[in-house]
């Protein structure tokens, strides 16, 4: 096990939360809002009594970039702790394990992982797949390492679980996560300070274009479902929903 050097997590985030910022405002800047209409619900919209077009606009447009935010951070943490596995304890991402992000060995175990934002993340559809795949990748490295104990882990970055025992894997979340990866017990809040990095400027240039982005998106629809300064809801949710003959 080595140790991990605080400067090379920062020198790494320093270097890669950019591309996160990068891709959050491009998200921004090719949006059309009548696309990200059609994928929301009106009927929730009509429901909180919304009553001005800026407001829905504004409601229809963080629901997306709450969601899309969401999935590039998540890649982005995958990354870090993919990258500070592999400097403690010469981890990597698994290339031919389906569904697998992170192996390693650690005390004589190998550890297979698959990483996720949060510990809310799925349905039993997908949690089924999750255990399918590590069935399958438990049978590979069975194969190959036939007396190696293996312990599959669902890792969530940030969040608890108080029954990490699901029989056939262990969930793992939060600072036991981080340390799990990291041999740091403190490893899940030294990596804060370093999240900050440039994220006055970034957030500043972001918030410009969501102010364009609200502002022209309001102008467009207000043009095309309100009527005499009042939104017209049957017209939205015809656009979003009326079977096409």
């Amino acid at each position: 096990m080595a140790t991990l050097e605080l400067d090379d997590l920062n020198q790494y985030i320093e270097k890669h939360i950019g591309t996160f910022h990068a891709k959050r405002l491009e998200k921004l800047e090719k949006l059309n809002f009548k696309d990200v209409l059609k994928r929301k619900n009106p009927y929730l919209f009509k429901a909180k009594n919304i009553l001005t077009a800026q407001d829905l606009v504004k409601n229809v447009l963080d629901a997306f970039l709450q969601s899309q935010e969401e999935t590039l951070f998540g890649d982005f943490l995958e990354g870090v702790a993919i990258f500070v596995c592999q400097k403690v304890f010469g981890g990597n991402k698994s290339t031919d394990l389906e569904g697998i992000d992170l192996e390693f060995t650690k005390k004589k175990i190998i550890y297979i992982i698959e990483i996720k934002s949060g510990p809310n993340w799925g349905n039993s559809s997908q949690i089924k797949k999750m255990k399918d795949n590590f069935r399958n990748a438990k049978e590979v490295l069975l194969s190959k390492n036939p007396k190696r104990t293996i312990v599959a882990v669902n890792g969530c970055c940030y969040g608890r679980e108080n029954q990490p025992d699901k029989g056939e894997y262990l969930k793992v979340c939060g600072q036991d996560f981080w340390q799990l990866i990291s041999g740091s017990s403190t490893f899940y809040t030294d990596i804060i300070e370093p999240l900050s990095h440039k994220a006055k400027d970034k957030n500043e240039d972001f918030h410009k274009e969501y102010s364009r982005v609200i502002n022209k998106f309001t102008q467009l629809f207000a043009t095309d479902f309100c009527d005499d300064g009042e939104i017209n809801w049957k017209r939205i949710v015809e656009f979003n929903s009326q079977s096409k003959v």
